[in-house]
């Protein structure tokens, strides 16, 4: 059946619309609820056809064990079901889910001594039928459907009568009592930082990113978590998914990956100031984030890294630094930021393009795979999905994922939220620590 790409009127705010779907399992919504350069596409991903699931061990497609590898298979797909995309639209037909940082530790070879804070697969992919995409600079809602569930004539049909009737939402405004759990007490973590320096010293990396986890106890609805969350600390790179047994809140200001048409970007952030209280504090924090040399030659050893990761599968000469220090604000905190651009060899794919970047530098460190095993040494569990990505990959080989930090995941009454920074020679203890606590913020407000 051919596609069908159908303008939605009237209008309606995507969020709202998803408010239709958040209790399905399997639907997704990819939200840039920070309206900047970055943030302007929303995506909900509705009716998958193909799930693709990884639990570190099988890879399981529809529900069925396979005996073929996760990467084999997602390569071959990809490149058997080659579909173009000749609208402006980010994805008409592909995949979004998330990839956690414990399955690029797993395809780094690098082994944990840590049990698991809760139990997920490793990576889901799901392969939508349907899409409905905000473009917010034209303020346009349009529905896309491939046809391969159900005639695409009738799934237009079908999302133009549900979002018709869906009243207008209102978020819960009452007051929940949360517990907050750290799977360090501060003095074992400022000891773990410590020791990082150390092996900093001794010249076994240069950087690397020290985390802690939170287990934090809220009655409040997921979906109400995340509709206070994108309200008081818009991002480009949010989302809730939707996935049963569990969800996952996010509000991530950071890219990994971007790629369309073999162009490639990604934006890693090193560097964070709260925000001021007055206009004055504000402007003085983010001066001295500006002029911080321990943030910068923090942030530039971390573009040296992606710069090495990118020139693996890049075109040579291609990979450029086209934005070195530039300052971003959000509702909480600033940071400090670079972009490095690039042009994938023609015979590569978005697969080999993840196998040479991910996980992320910024939360790893460098060199790379020295400072994922001292993050398993000192930190106390797996990271989970924390640090991994969430986003898209098209069947016209685009891609666009996220780095998953200020995002909860919540499983079984409990929400789980991942919170540290980047460790140099020059770190002070308890300002890396106090770091942890402001980058969990929002998070927590979200929950209360």
């Amino acid at each position: 059946m051919k596609r069908i790409i159908k303008e939605l009127h009237p209008y309606r705010s995507i969020h709202e619309i998803y408010s239709r779907y958040h209790r399905e399992r399997n639907t997704v919504f990819l939200d840039s609820s920070l309206r900047n350069s970055l943030g302007k596409y929303s995506i909900i991903g509705l009716h998958p056809y193909l799930t693709i699931t990884n639990d570190g061990e099988t890879l399981v497609v529809n529900g069925a064990p396979q005996d073929e590898d996760f990467e084999t298979f997602l390569r071959r797909y990809l490149l058997e079901h080659l579909d173009e995309n000749e609208t402006d639209l980010p994805i008409v037909s592909g995949a979004i889910g998330y990839f956690s940082y414990d399955y690029g530790r797993k395809s780094a070879g690098i082994s944990s001594r840590h049990r698991k804070e809760v139990e997920i697969p490793q990576c889901i992919l799901n392969f939508y039928d349907d899409f409905i995409i905000e473009d917010h600079q034209k303020k346009k809602i349009w529905l896309v459907a491939n046809g391969k569930l159900q005639k695409s004539c009738l799934a237009v049909e079908q999302l133009e009568r549900e979002i018709a009737e869906i009243p207008r939402i209102t978020e819960d405004h009452r007051a929940y009592e949360i517990t907050v759990i750290p799977n360090f007490q501060k003095k074992d973590y400022l000891d773990a930082i410590d020791k990082m320096i150390q092996y900093i010293i001794e010249g076994d990396i240069y950087i690397a990113n020290m985390t802690q986890q939170l287990a934090i106890r809220s009655e409040k609805a997921p979906f109400d978590a995340f509709l206070k969350l994108r309200r008081i600390n818009p991002s480009p790179f949010g989302g809730y998914l939707q996935y049963g047994d569990f969800q996952i809140i996010c509000a991530s200001p950071e890219r990994f990956l971007l790629m369309k048409q073999k162009k490639i970007e990604t934006r890693p952030i090193k560097g964070t100031r709260k925000r001021g209280e007055t206009p004055q504090e504000d402007a003085a924090l983010r001066r001295e984030l500006e002029q911080s040399e321990k943030d910068r030659s923090e942030l530039l050893m971390i573009v040296d890294l992606e710069r090495n990761d990118l020139n693996h599968v890049c075109v040579p000469g291609s990979v450029k630094v086209t934005e070195l220090f530039a300052v971003e604000e959000y509702a909480t905190v600033f940071h400090l930021v670079s972009t490095i651009t690039g042009r994938l060899r023609e015979e590569l794919t978005a697969m080999d393009l993840m196998s040479a970047a991910f996980p992320g530098g910024s939360i790893t460190g460098a060199p790379k795979i020295r400072a994922m095993e001292i993050i398993d040494e000192l930190e106390h569990s797996q990271r989970n999905l924390y640090t991994g990505s969430i986003g898209y990959l098209t069947l016209d080989g685009s891609m666009d994922l996220n780095i998953v930090i200020r995002t909860a995941l919540h499983k079984d009454g409990v929400y789980h939220l991942g919170v540290g920074g980047g460790i140099t020679f020059e770190s002070d203890l308890e300002f890396e620590y106090e770091e942890t606590l402001q980058k969990a913020k929002a998070i927590l407000e979200a929950l209360t």
